[in-house]
């Protein structure tokens, strides 16, 4: 999984008070926390709590902490929350609810805190300690997950909240080096499960618990530059960022089916070819521009402490901490033709609601659409069932293969469908589909998890090998299914349904010949619409305040989203990047930078 940052910067202002309380660079970070902490704890042992998130490396923030320390002439004692946790065998005990026996997905951890897996006796003595004062040393800081507890947070001079985004720590999980709770060694088993259905949900609410106390936030991310604000310009900070379009930094990931199309556009280091590629979503970094010489990265969940803002009132009541939308970017270019067995995604339907909170504990199903962007020779989606499909046999076909021997006649029962620029497809749950390549498709959907957890249900990928980013060759072994939800989940759509209510068609609602406003038709279970916006040069649009749109430039060079309320509120977008207009942005213009035509693509949710 690749970040690709160009202009992804949110660049705001905050006031000359606020820039104060900002400080980068690690000497520089160190220094100011013992200079605060001296302060407030007003000549006793300084008392600091350090919470954190999963992939902070903790071990050199306060080994270099206490170097700093010392050559001012003072002492550190450090504490690490592993001590505070439960042992690892009651740990696992916990998660194994959550994790479940299902081999691909489990059950989200609605209720949990991060107390649950904590020793109670163990945070009642340090609580005592920290009560008494009793250190010898000038400074006592207890750090790592956990470190602000409620139980704890009254004790402290000085709590610091060191923040970690979703992309790094991934790379941490994947590679074994990732710390769980508990523990100060890498745990090489730990693995996605125990994360995205139950530590995410303990980690979030305990984030969420710190920051009402926190006086410092450090943004931990690259831990040779460290940045840090005060509370009060943090909270200014997430205050001015949901006031505008949010940027966010992308992630374009190799794949079975992946393609080339991101060697024109983008310059990837290290990324060979190109099958995912998320632009907005709650998985994804938002890099903020305060005004001063460093960039602050937070992840998307902070942003979400406005969530009123954010959504809106219904959807923040309806789906607490969800962020409802994603948009992704599907490549399909071969420069030379290839099969449709190399080109295609799996075969694979979503779930909807009912089945996401039945099966995971999830709020919200998985609707899905297909924009194609752009189309070559062969452009081709896949959708459905062929009317004489016998679909007995194709699903005894596919448990028989568990995508590990080939199906030979596969196409005698998916139905392909050519396709252009413009086409819009309706994927709503349960529809069996698969981008089939020789095109870009704007692929805009709900997104089901707090977490960001993805719900595919693969039921056949041709047999094929997949992606080894390590070999930069398609020799992995081939992707596992989902055939019990799969079918379990489908509906069974052939081709003539297709035909006549999947394939939406444009309505213009708006338009003086300047500009035009078009919706896709819809079906009465997708949650949300599709809209695009042409204009020659400029063209309004509006949230009324409720409905948080995600906003793609797909065709033009730059278009600016300004808010008629006041201008200064602006962010400017390139072709094939995406915003997330908050809900509370109102009415605002796009203003077509580039001279020529320009077209917007919208997904916002229905109700609101």
């Amino acid at each position: 999984m690749y970040e690709y940052r160009k202009n992804a910067e949110n660049r705001i202002e905050l006031s000359e008070e606020h820039l104060k309380d900002f400080v980068a660079g690690n000497e520089a970070v160190y220094a100011s926390i013992i200079d605060r902490a001296g302060k407030a704890s007003r000549g006793k042992t300084a008392r600091v709590a350090i919470d954190g998130w999963y992939g902070v490396n903790f071990d050199i923030l306060i080994r270099e902490l206490t170097e700093t320390a010392r050559g001012a002439g003072l002492s550190v004692e450090a504490l690490h929350t592993s001590d505070l946790f439960r042992p690892k065998e009651e740990i696992d005990r916990y998660r194994k609810t959550y994790e479940t026996d299902d081999p691909s997905f489990g059950w989200v951890n609605e209720t949990g805190v991060i107390e649950d897996v904590m020793d109670d006796g163990a945070i009642r003595a340090l609580a005592a300690r920290l009560r008494g004062g009793d250190s010898a040393s000038d400074i006592l800081v207890v750090y790592g997950p956990g470190a602000a507890v409620k139980a704890l947070e009254a004790e402290y001079d000085l709590r610091i909240y060191a923040d970690f985004t979703m992309q790094p720590m991934l790379w941490q999980m994947w590679g074994g080096t990732l710390i769980p709770f508990g523990t100060t060694r890498p745990d090489s088993d730990y693995y996605w499960k125990m994360y995205y259905y139950c530590d995410f949900y303990l980690l979030y609410r305990q984030k969420k618990n710190a920051f009402a106390s926190m006086d410092l936030y450090i943004d931990a991310v690259d831990r040779g530059n460290l940045k840090m604000l005060g509370s009060g310009a943090y909270n200014a900070m997430i205050d001015n960022v949901v006031k505008q379009p949010i940027k966010q930094v992308k992630i374009l990931q190799p794949g079975p089916w992946g393609a080339y199309r991101y060697h024109d556009l983008w310059e990837v280091e290290g990324l060979e070819c190109n099958a995912w590629n998320e632009l907005a979503g709650i998985e994804l970094s938002v890099l903020v521009d305060v005004g001063a010489e460093e960039l602050i990265n937070i992840p998307a969940q902070n942003v979400m402490q406005r969530p009123v803002e954010m959504v809106g009132e219904y959807v923040h009541r309806t789906y607490p901490d969800l962020m409802p939308l994603q948009v992704w970017l599907d490549d399909g270019y071969f420069p030379e033709p290839v099969s449709w067995e190399r080109s295609s995604m799996p075969i694979h339907n979503h779930p909807g609601t009912d089945y996401v909170k039945r099966n995971f504990n999830e709020p919200l199903g998985r609707y899905e659409t297909y924009y194609i962007v752009e189309s070559y020779k062969g452009s081709s989606t896949w959708m459905g069932y062929k009317e004489d499909a016998d679909l007995e046999e194709w699903e005894r076909l596919c448990r028989d293969s568990e995508n590990r021997t080939v199906i030979p006649d596969w196409e005698n029962y998916i139905r392909r469908w050519d396709s252009n620029v413009g086409d819009l497809f309706l994927i709503p749950p349960g529809t069996t589909h698969g981008h089939g390549g020789n095109q870009m498709i704007l692929e805009m959907d709900t997104g089901p998890s707090v977490a960001g957890t993805e719900y595919s249900f693969f039921t056949y990928d041709f047999a094929r090998n997949t992606w080894d980013d390590t070999k930069k060759t398609m020799t992995a072994p081939p992707m596992r299914m989902h055939l019990d939800h799969s079918f379990r989940n489908q509906k069974w759509i052939r081709e003539n349904r297709v035909k006549d209510h999947h394939r939406a068609r444009p309505l213009t609602i708006e338009g003086n010949g300047r500009f035009r406003k078009d919706r896709y038709s819809t079906l009465p279970e997708m949650p949300f619409h599709i809209e695009r916006i042409f204009m020659e040069e400029r063209a309004e649009n509006d949230t009324e305040g409720k409905f948080m749109q995600i906003v793609t430039l797909t065709e033009g060079e730059r278009v600016t989203i300004e808010s008629l309320r006041d201008p200064s509120r602006r962010t400017t977008i390139e072709r094939l990047q995406a915003c997330i207009v908050p809900a509370g942005f109102g009415p605002h213009r796009y203003i077509n930078e580039s001279g020529r035509h320009a077209m917007v693509v919208i997904i916002r949710l229905k109700k609101g």
